[in-house]
């Protein structure tokens, strides 16, 4: 898909695709750490693509804001959503890359659903410690922009086989998730992880995923001591990958891919960052308002890990 920027060191290899600043490959000392897709097959299943300026669904594509109601396109018809932003497929253009870093560039232009104007900028490097993503909105309207920013890796403790999800150990260090309906998967209300059916929703200890079939928005992120959020996906054998978010992203999204287009399902667990939940456009929870002239970024690292 488009151009692809590789970039190595400290024993990792990331491939970053133009359309959409997409990630498309990370390895780990050979290994893989998110599924990867072919540089000239079409993006299946949103696989590392930058989600703005909303993640997740926006219900019947209908939102207000500052007195006004906006319509955007309906991209998921089956459940009347607007479903994952507007830059996924974006050409991005290439400002600047080393052998270690690159860095990408896109601008959003108003639309009848979104009639804001926005530049978004995205810097992806990799050292010994692993990927780091870093991710900037800047609002070039005149008014204020409703924004949400996330981002769809999907991330291997092994093999990418079917089922193998269900040997794995997922840590996520959550207290809050979002229940939605299962018809549209829009959000009904927010449960504590340990009170909410017998604590299937909670993953604060690591412990195996199993038969569970995840699709939830996860808050109350617990964070350590530097101010970012650790999620672990972890094989038998002990070997996995961390995915850690900063303070701007306040969401973790789980998806245990039981329904992918292409693909065996179950073969990876997508582990969005998000900096709001689903249809926040609607409800304005954690959604950022962003000023003209007005930036707002977010960031992400993703290492592996290695086995005992």
């Amino acid at each position: 898909m488009s151009d692809q920027h590789v970039i190595a060191a400290g024993g990792y290899e990331a491939s970053v695709a133009g359309i959409g600043a997409t990630l498309r490959r990370l390895r780990y000392r050979g290994r893989d750490l998110v599924v990867p897709f072919g540089a000239g097959e079409e993006r299946p299943d949103m696989r590392g693509a930058l989600l703005a300026p909303w993640p997740n669904r926006t219900a019947d594509g209908t939102y207000a804001f500052a007195g006004r109601t906006h319509r955007l396109p309906i991209d998921e018809p089956a459940r009347r959503t607007a479903n994952h932003g507007l830059v996924a497929n974006l050409p991005f253009a290439l400002l600047d890359r080393g052998a270690d870093r690159v860095v990408l560039a896109a601008t959003l232009e108003p639309s009848d659903g979104y009639p804001w104007r926005l530049a978004v900028t995205v810097a992806v490097a990799v050292d010994a410690g692993g990927l780091t993503h870093e991710v900037e909105a800047r609002n070039l309207s005149d008014t204020s922009a409703p924004l949400g920013l996330g981002v769809h890796p999907y991330l291997l403790a092994g093999l990418p086989a079917e089922r193998a999800v269900d040997d794995w150990a997922l840590r996520l260090p959550a207290r809050e998730a979002m229940l939605v309906t299962p018809d549209r998967l829009l959000p009904q209300r927010i449960v504590p992880v340990a009170r909410h059916d017998g604590g299937s929703l909670d993953f604060r200890e690591p412990r195996a995923i199993g038969p569970a079939r995840l699709n939830h928005a996860f808050t109350a992120l617990r964070r350590d001591a530097d101010g970012w959020a650790r999620a672990r996906l972890t094989a038998p054998g002990g070997e996995g990958v961390e995915l850690a978010v900063d303070g701007a992203y306040r969401w973790l999204h789980a998806y245990t891919a039981d329904e992918p287009s292409v693909g065996p399902p179950r073969a990876g667990v997508a582990i969005e960052p998000m900096t709001c939940p689903p249809d926040a456009l609607n409800s304005a929870r954690d959604l950022l308002v962003v000023p003209p002239g007005g930036r707002v970024a977010a960031a992400f690292r993703i290492r592996g890990l290695d086995g005992a």
